[in-house]
């Protein structure tokens, strides 16, 4: 796996790659350098067929404070910089790669999740925390709309009404609550994250790969489109799964009554 400056990479003999963000010192908030290096890394991943399961998770004690705001105050030559831009090319193919990856995506949030940061983990595919996580929508502390695609996830996380509180209040939300909401899908205590989501993140290397990605298509367009429109679409996908090595293993271990051997094609 390539190294890189600011994320940690380590892919273990189960097939699960883990990707931590490396900023420690300023709870793991973006710069650029950061931003970049992941969207690489999330592009290796997706073509790397040993790559069966991937944990996104932070250094340190958070998952990630978002954008560096030390590094947007001001362009280099002093003008207002250019968010839209920044958003287009550092968040967003970030975003549109965790949502479309045809591999499961699993956020280990271990502390703040904050902005930017909070967006990338509800851009997973599962979510597990750790007690002390806290998940803030801070934009509009500093006049600014949620972004990395939040107004977008929210909604569908939480329901319209818990989203507008999250984007127009910007409260601290609790992992608890997190939980409560459907924001997260697990929580543990703080000193059982590591272990918990090593075991969800083997299990879902051991599946059977292209089924889930074929779920995550499914579930991405089922978002978009009417009933009618899902329902052709679907029949598409199951054609393709049930095409596939692992429907068959799957079928012939259910009738052996013995546990599946997922090859992940």
């Amino acid at each position: 796996m390539a190294g890189f400056e600011f994320l940690l990479n380590e892919l273990d003999e189960h097939g699960v790659l883990t990707l931590t963000l490396n900023r420690a010192d300023c709870l793991n908030a973006f710069n650029d350098e950061m931003s970049f290096e992941l969207q690489k890394a999330l592009k290796d991943a997706e073509k790397n067929a040993d790559v069966r399961s991937i944990v996104l998770t932070g250094a340190g004690r958070g998952f990630s404070a978002g954008q560096d705001l030390r590094s947007r105050s001001v362009a280099a030559n002093g003008a207002t910089p250019h968010l839209g831009d920044s958003i287009r090319e550092r968040y967003s193919p970030i975003i549109s790669k965790l949502r479309s990856m045809e591999k499961p995506v699993l956020a280990s949030i271990n502390g703040v999740a904050a902005g930017a940061g909070a967006s990338l983990a509800f851009a997973c595919d599962l979510r597990i925390a750790n007690s002390s996580a806290k998940f803030i929508q801070a934009f509009v502390k500093v006049g600014l709309i949620p972004d990395s695609a939040a107004c977008w996830l929210l909604p569908r996380l939480v329901g319209f009404g818990r989203a507008m509180e999250l984007a127009l209040l910007g409260d601290v939300i609790s992992a608890d609550t997190a939980l409560q909401w459907g924001l997260v899908n697990q929580v543990v205590p703080d000193d059982q994250l590591t272990v918990a989501t090593q075991q969800l993140a083997q299990q879902l290397a051991q599946g059977p790969t292209q089924a889930i990605g074929l779920i995550k298509r499914a579930m991405n367009k089922a978002m978009s489109v009417d009933l009618d429109t899902y329902l052709a679409y679907e029949a598409n996908l199951q054609e393709i799964a049930g095409r596939t090595h692992d429907y068959q293993e799957g079928v012939s271990a259910f009738l052996e009554k013995r546990p599946a051997q997922f090859a992940g094609r």
